[in-house]
């Protein structure tokens, strides 16, 4: 793919020439839009001092394995919950359970349910108002959190990623001046060794309509394909790298607390809660499938990446009714942000992304450092020439 594609659209980067550097030199949100925030204790922050280093691989044990299937401690039978699909195979909408309130138990519970069906929307939560340190904490019980490289972040709390779409006149113009739409489907870091499981999202603030996130089921898009092309796309490896986001980031003045990584993970992952095959790509950080040429690599990847894209029928559109926090997994669903607003406002929200495991197409491999693509380092060298 190339490397010239420009991602983020200044809402998890610095924007230079907007943005600010406040007395200490850390990168800040500009006066006005600051004292307009209706929650400017989530408003994000670059600290160019801010510098981690590289994640160490370590063993996930995903809660929702342990969780009973019965779902008493999150929806126990003398609660007023309501739960509906929104599509028969992927994601659902829960009313009447305040996540805030869920014991280690139901938060077990919470996980086996996000892994089967993809994407819950919990409505009328009182998340966002507990404040940051209560949500880095609550997180903290499905997995290691995870710190992005190169995205906003409230101060004292760098687990948490923040997007933020500035209400500036010309917004649209910019974001659309070299594009038709601005729908860019995707999973998020799976660049990283151990990319994130149960996903959390909150819009704190956004417009009255519009601003929607589109979800894609990659496990039914696994199964749609034919028997053999399934056993076809078995023992595949694909490349995915930060190279290109990191690289936006400095274009744009902002920050980098990690070095670009990369990493090969099988282009057919099995989850580890479920046991369904999904397909692992991702348009904005796969490079290639390792085991193929490059033309061979391009045309299956751009099949595959059209197949997720283009079938509505293992998709669905989550709103953003005030109080709701959207959760999912990470593992088996592509998401793309809607901009489609039609007045300058705000969309500010925030996620956050504990850690799983290592992708495995096979379970026995599950929880184990090394894949099966043999020397990972010659085989990185292959596809990132000049990689030393």
């Amino acid at each position: 793919m190339s490397s010239n594609v420009t991602y983020g659209n200044f809402d998890t980067h610095f924007y230079k020439g907007k943005d600010e550097v406040d007395d200490d030199g850390v990168l800040v949100v500009n006066k006005v839009n600051r004292a307009n925030a209706k929650y400017p204790e989530f408003l994000p922050t670059w600290d160019p001092t801010q510098k981690y280093p590289p994640l160490k691989f370590f063993k996930h044990e995903d809660p929702g394995r342990r969780a009973d299937p019965n779902f008493p401690n999150l929806f126990p039978k003398d609660s007023d919950f309501k739960v509906k699909r929104i599509t028969p195979k992927l994601g659902s909408e829960v009313r009447g359970v305040q996540l805030s309130q869920l014991d280690d138990q139901g938060k077990d519970e919470l996980a086996l349910l996000i892994a089967q069906r993809g994407v819950v929307v919990f409505r009328d939560q009182d998340f966002a108002s507990k404040g940051p340190e209560f949500v880095v904490n609550y997180a903290r019980h499905f997995g290691r959190l995870h710190i992005h490289p190169t995205s906003g972040a409230p101060r004292g709390f760098p687990e948490l990623h923040i997007t933020y779409r500035r209400p500036d006149a010309g917004e649209f113009e910019r974001v659309f001046a070299n594009s038709t739409n601005a729908v860019s489907y995707h999973s998020d870091v799976s660049y990283e060794l151990q990319p994130p499981g149960v996903t959390f999202f909150s819009v704190l603030e956004g417009p009255d309509a519009g601003g929607d996130t589109i979800f894609a089921d990659s496990v039914e898009a696994y199964n749609r394909l034919s028997p053999a092309f399934q056993e076809r796309l078995a023992g595949l490896h694909v490349l995915h790298t930060s190279e290109d986001q990191a690289s936006n980031s400095r274009g744009q003045g902002g920050i980098e607390r990690r070095k670009p990584v990369s990493s090969i993970h099988p282009l057919i992952r099995t989850h580890p809660v479920t046991g369904a095959k999904s397909i692992f790509i991702n348009r904005p950080f796969s490079r290639r499938i390792v085991e193929l040429k490059d033309e061979e690599s391009t045309n299956l990847l751009n099949f595959l990446y059209n197949h997720i894209e283009q079938s509505h029928d293992l998709q669905l559109r989550a709103s953003w009714e005030p109080k709701t926090v959207v959760i999912w997994d990470n593992r088996r669903t592509h998401h793309s942000a809607i901009i489609d607003w039609d007045t300058p406002v705000s969309r500010h929200a925030f996620r956050i992304t504990p850690q799983a495991e290592r992708p495995v197409e096979d379970l026995a491999d599950l929880n184990k450092e090394e894949n099966d693509v043999g020397d990972v380092a010659e085989a990185l060298k292959k596809v990132l020439p000049g990689l030393n």
